[in-house]
């Protein structure tokens, strides 16, 4: 895994995410479960939890980084 591990990941913070070719720009709204957060997309403000992302796992490509 490349990035920012879970544990360091903030609610009210701003992130981009690939998974297995997908790329997602959100920010965290609650913390759920160490693994697990409620997400508000930054650009078409959709909401989902990061657990719907790695439903099928974590692809090669998988990153987390600061959307900045």
């Amino acid at each position: 895994m490349k990035g920012l591990s879970y544990s360091s990941l903030r609610a009210g913070k701003r992130y981009w995410l690939v998974n297995y070719g997908d790329k997602y720009e959100f920010e965290i709204l609650e913390v759920l479960s160490p693994q697990d957060f409620k997400l508000k997309d930054v650009n078409t403000l959709e909401l989902y939890l990061m657990s719907e992302i790695t439903r099928y796992g974590k692809g090669d490509d998988f990153e987390i980084r600061d959307l900045g």
